[in-house]
């Protein structure tokens, strides 16, 4: 939908709205499921459901790892079998490790998931609703107050001493002061205050903003990418 190359930070409030074909007066109804059959619900996927046996025995179909049974084969055969154990003992570890970080991965990635916000107070058909975060898209006008969870990705229009906790993505203790104005194309997230990102908590303040990413688009989605 984004028809620009710009970024969603670095153009004005105005522009980011019009862009996302949405207005003050909200999405309607029709269009909103419209666009969810669109883009797919506002969530991250669940990781993938494997036993432990099947992760643990995964990290031994590598090459390498062929390359090394192969030589601790050909070592005990030849009756080295001090060499046969130091391979077979780092093709273990290797496993072992590759084990314990992948579990770390799926828990990290489980724990990203419970911090999305549940529910969402948006305008709709020029009234303000509350629905499912799963159910945003788009386009959709968030209302943000004290004590919410941001549930998807923003581009502010509004602010009335809006302050956001956003830890999560950038590990500063101190929320960030928001504010509706374009920032440079190049400030880093951090130093995007005219966005609000999803899974980040509204400490004080009001605020308005359309939604500019959903589910994996968004930033904390990205991160659960990578660790996927």
């Amino acid at each position: 939908m984004k028809s620009h190359d710009k970024a969603w930070h670095e153009i004005p409030a105005q522009e980011a709205i019009e862009t996302l074909r949405s207005g003050k007066t909200g999405l309607s109804t029709e269009e909103a499921r419209s666009r969810l059959e669109t883009y797919g619900q506002n969530r991250l996927p669940k990781p993938p459901g494997r036993s432990a046996l099947v992760r643990f025995f995964v990290h031994f179909h590598n090459i390498l790892i062929y390359v090394l049974l192969a030589s601790a084969a050909i070592t005990a055969l030849l009756g080295h079998f001090v060499d046969t154990t130091v391979i077979l003992a780092v093709v273990i570890a290797n496993a072992a490790i590759g084990f314990f970080q992948e579990g770390k991965a799926e828990k990290a990635m489980d724990a990203i998931r419970h911090m999305l916000a549940l529910n969402a107070s948006v305008i709709r058909n020029a009234v303000r609703v509350a629905v499912r975060s799963e159910d945003l898209v788009p386009g959709d006008i968030v209302l943000l107050e004290a004590g919410d969870k941001v549930p998807a990705d923003l581009r502010l229009t509004s602010v009335n001493g809006l302050q956001i906790q956003e830890a999560i993505l950038t590990g500063e203790s101190i929320p960030a002061e928001k504010s509706s104005q374009p920032v440079a194309n190049t400030a880093p997230p951090g130093d995007r205050l005219c966005m609000a990102y999803s899974g980040t908590l509204v400490t004080s303040g009001m605020g308005r903003g359309v939604v500019v990413a959903t589910g994996t688009d968004t930033e904390i989605g990205r991160i659960s990418g990578m660790l996927s």
